[in-house]
């Protein structure tokens, strides 16, 4: 007997490193699996002196011809169409060595280290400035929802005030007919001036109520008030 050769599935693990298109370099790690034909068997126990041997140069060259056209982003990207370039170059050239490619799998591209680190802070700095964008997004719309109520707020509070001076008005026209249908000889100056009065009155007595407040009367001639303060300033 000069030999066996084995009809199960077997495999084959290799690990390469290369260089992609933006000259990043990476260790690829590829997974194959392989089967004698059983019609090929003189084949694939003659022909070929170092049967793993050979089909790790094939695995790399096709790896390293199919990364040096991709970036790294690409090659993460497109790891199951390298896979899928590799099944088909390998059982194009090993079915003639009576071997097929049961699979062949890229399982891991790993970049240097301090791509790997520069990557990841690449992304961190996506995140942050995304989490910042969206941050300073929320604090515009509370700005803006805040501004539209103070808006509103001010908008009703002129509509209380205006109708409020209105109901004031109304009132005083009341008054004003009736005490001038009460009061035979009077006009409308002298109860305008009694009301102006009267209000004058409630003022102060307002500003007695408050204990924290100060009140400085001011005489009629507004003069002496005026020179005081001419004086002061020059005396700067």
């Amino acid at each position: 007997m000069v030999g066996v050769v084995s009809l199960r599935i077997q495999g084959i693990n290799v690990v390469l490193e290369t260089k992609t298109l933006d000259n990043v370099f990476v260790t690829v790690h590829v997974s194959v699996q392989y089967q004698v034909i059983r019609e090929k068997v003189y084949s694939a126990h003659y022909v070929l002196s170092d049967l793993q041997a050979q089909m790790r140069a094939y695995i790399f060259d096709t790896i390293r011809a199919s990364l040096c056209h991709m970036t790294l982003d690409s090659a993460f990207e497109t790891k199951e169409e390298i896979s899928s370039h590799l099944k088909t170059h390998l059982q194009e050239v090993m079915s003639n060595y009576g071997f097929t490619i049961i699979n062949a799998l890229v399982t891991d591209l790993s970049p240097d280290i301090k791509v790997r680190e520069a990557m990841n802070e690449i992304n961190a700095s996506k995140r942050l400035k995304e989490a910042a964008y969206q941050r300073a997004e929320g604090e515009k719309v509370v700005k803006v929802k805040r501004a539209e109520a103070e808006a509103e707020s001010m908008y009703l509070s002129g509509v209380g005030v205006a109708r409020q001076r209105k109901a004031i008005m109304d009132g005083l026209k009341d008054s004003i007919v009736q005490f001038s249908h009460n009061v035979p000889g009077t006009t409308a100056k002298d109860i305008m001036d009694l009301l102006v009065l009267t209000q004058y009155f409630d003022t102060l007595q307002e500003i007695g109520h408050n204990p924290g407040t100060k009140t400085v009367f001011l005489p009629n001639d507004s003069q002496p008030v005026r020179d005081g303060i001419m004086q002061a300033n020059l005396a700067r």
